[in-house]
């Protein structure tokens, strides 16, 4: 992923379900722009049946040099030897899934729309913080809700990549891109419509930046 002050990139992150021809999907989309990083984020099946669904998408990812996080999941990012793992508040710390994944590993933290919990994952290692919901998201409840004002205090005062997340669309993403977010994360945007047609949308607007 990226360094701070670089232009804002795209972080495409999984719909809830990644089978049937999903592959042939995520395809379409990482071939239709460019695109920073892949969150893989599934609930509710075994590590067994992740790992699974996970290896074409991996592949896919890999060919087209896109990170491959696995969300909240520190063993299966283990398990898949994953670019990266994104945590949850209650995922544990970015110190401890350092020491399991090692140090070339891209750890994330979700920080909500809290300059605290940013600033305290950033003291704990993290690789880049997430700031959201920007807007009301149809792929997920959201309880917190972030202003655009939120990155850029975090633009000016830290180095750590920030990621802004929840609702993002081609039309709205403007501010937050102006407001200093080194990558929009979007899933419904782009994975309830023409996937290729979404990406290309997103990269003529960071484009422009």
């Amino acid at each position: 992923m990226t360094e701070h002050n670089q232009p804002c990139q795209l972080y495409l992150i999984s719909p809830p379900d990644v089978g049937g021809d999903f592959p042939q999907r995520l395809e379409r989309a990482l071939s239709a722009g460019p695109v920073a990083a892949f969150q893989f984020r599934v609930k509710g099946i075994d590590q067994h049946a992740a790992a699974e669904l996970a290896a074409p998408l991996q592949a896919i990812c890999a060919a087209h040099d896109v990170a491959f996080i696995v969300n909240d999941d520190v063993a299966l990012a283990k398990r898949l030897n994953a670019d990266g793992v994104h945590l949850g508040q209650s995922d544990g710390s970015p110190k401890e899934a350092r020491e399991i994944l090692g140090r070339e590993a891209q750890i994330g933290v979700t920080c909500h729309a809290s300059r605290h919990l940013a600033m305290e994952a950033g003291e704990n290692g993290a690789d880049y913080v997430a700031f959201g919901a920007f807007y009301p998201s149809s792929t997920k409840e959201t309880e917190h809700r972030a202003e655009p004002e939120l990155l850029e205090f975090w633009h000016e005062l830290f180095e750590i990549p920030s990621v802004a997340i929840g609702g993002i669309t081609p039309g709205n993403c403007q501010p937050i891109i102006e407001a200093g977010a080194d990558f929009i994360a979007v899933s419904g945007a782009v994975w309830m419509g023409d996937e290729a047609e979404m990406v290309r949308a997103f990269t003529a607007v960071l484009a422009k930046y």
